[in-house]
């Protein structure tokens, strides 16, 4: 058999400019900011396409008009007492609210498991616990911030109206510990709701159910029980909603006034209230990152 004989070799090596990375390794702190960041602003259609901003700035113009008009009545006539309750806001806009948190948290939650890019993330160097906290804190900011910010227009206006300064700093940081805690509740629901349903129509209508009707369940329950003078099983549905359980804190323990017929009346009633709304955060996050452990293990 022939052997085959051994040409001239041609061939030529190529140096088209590849270079190792040899900037610092910033880790899993810089990975978890950086995702941190990212979801907070596709929260608002930030870094994604027009059409993803149209829904939730239309939502937060809708949030900021209001607060807007009453600051220039405000302004204009000298109104300073009496006009104002910042606890009261969320609860009065509450529609806008929970449309906002349906639609935002399949945004940071749904998308990755839907399209797999979950296996990355938890691939390296981010653990799942961390992912599950990070996308909870980036929905939960979102949500302070969409909420937040027109009461803290009420009151730098109402600053500007020469109101009471003291008086009305106290008021709006009550009503700001409120809306921490209501953030933090919602942020919770919606993005377990949004994890386990990968169908973002699905999870938005779920999430706004849930929370429209256990809201419409309290006041209709509240109603019958306050004209019957059964006011301990009014007190005991409040536990359902988050609007009436985070309003049951304000009115009870921060001075604040209740927007719902049955609100806490003693001290006991407020700290459950407030107990509730610790224990929902604290079991609904060890669920979202238990959740995701199982994601990182299949």
């Amino acid at each position: 058999m022939a052997q085959p004989t051994e040409g001239p070799r041609s061939g030529v090596i190529h140096d088209i400019g590849y270079r190792p990375y040899t900037g610092p390794r910033l880790g899993t702190g810089a990975a978890a900011r950086s995702l941190f960041v990212t979801g907070l602003l596709n929260a608002y259609g930030i870094g994604r396409s027009g059409r993803a901003k149209g829904l939730p700035m239309t939502l937060l113009a809708m949030m900021l008009v209001p607060a807007a008009i009453m600051v220039a009545v405000m302004v204009t006539l000298g109104l300073t007492e009496g006009f104002l309750d910042y606890g009261s806001y969320p609860v009065t806009l509450m529609l806008v609210i929970v449309i906002f948190v349906a639609a935002q948290a399949p945004v940071l939650f749904s998308r990755d498991l839907r399209s797999g890019a979950i296996s990355l993330y938890l691939a390296r160097p981010l653990p799942a616990t961390s992912y599950a906290l990070v996308r909870w804190a980036s929905l939960f900011v979102a949500i302070l911030v969409f909420i937040g910010l027109p009461v803290t227009v009420l009151y730098v206006g109402a600053l500007t109206a020469e109101a009471d300064v003291s008086e009305h700093t106290g008021d709006y940081l009550a009503a700001m510990v409120g809306i921490v805690l209501l953030s933090a509740v919602l942020a919770t629901l919606s993005g377990l709701v949004a994890a386990h349903t990968r169908r973002r129509g699905l999870a938005v209508g779920v999430t706004i159910i849930a929370l429209l009707v256990s809201t419409g369940v309290v006041s209709a329950v509240q109603a019958i029980t306050s004209q019957q003078g059964n006011e301990t099983a009014g007190l005991v549905v409040g536990l359902l909603s988050p609007f009436s359980l985070v309003d049951g804190v304000q009115a009870e323990l921060l001075g604040g006034q209740s927007s719902f017929m049955v609100p806490p009346d003693t001290t006991g009633w407020g700290l459950l209230y407030l107990v509730v709304c610790l224990a929902v955060v604290a079991a609904g996050l060890w669920l979202l990152v238990r959740y995701y452990r199982k994601q990182a293990g299949r």
